[in-house]
């Protein structure tokens, strides 16, 4: 069990490392890194390994305890944070948030009130619209889980020095815009 175990942690760091996946430097220019640069960029990539399944394993949990789908969850945090900020919601504005059809946003709504999450009532100062709200039991589950999930994410962020925090920043968004074309 020991060795199936350090075989899976070998393989595992293997698929993060340049000098096993790409050894000829087709993709990932090593040249004047060191062997303990490479090291540690691995470890880094590991590092974000291991958060990405941390985040999903915890978004899960939240899901499955509010027995909510991703999308729902996505309305769910839109519509507290609106609330917190005392912001009406529209339907349409929660479709335009997260990016799906009036239909969709109809299907999705019927079936959050219907599971008790949100309540829909005229806009107040648009008769024409309605305002989504979120209710008070989801808002409590929602802090409960989610809440508490990102109060230990930020602990993390502000125990870091404020110029350690702004190397994260800067990683992080060369990271995600290298998702982008």
């Amino acid at each position: 069990m020991a060795d199936e175990r350090e075989r899976s942690r070998r393989v595992e760091s293997a698929m993060h490392d340049p000098r096993i996946v790409d050894r000829d430097e087709e993709l990932v220019d090593r040249s004047g890194l060191a062997d303990e640069e490479v090291d540690q960029v691995v470890r880094v990539m590991q590092a974000l390994r291991g958060w990405h399944a941390a985040a999903e394993r915890m978004s899960e949990a939240s899901r499955r305890y509010m027995q909510l789908n991703q999308t729902d969850m996505r309305a769910i945090r839109f519509l507290i944070a609106a609330r917190n900020q005392g912001l009406v919601v529209t339907p349409g504005a929660l479709a335009e948030h997260l990016g799906i059809s009036s239909a969709s946003t109809t299907k999705l709504l019927d079936r959050l009130e219907r599971g008790g999450h949100v309540t829909r009532s005229p806009h107040p100062s648009d008769r024409r619209a309605l305002a989504i709200a979120v209710t008070e039991h989801t808002r409590h589950d929602a802090r409960e889980t989610v809440g508490r999930q990102h109060a230990r994410r930020f602990a993390a962020a502000a125990a870091l020095a404020p110029e350690e925090r702004e190397v994260v920043i800067r990683f992080l968004d060369a990271l995600a815009a290298t998702g982008q074309d």
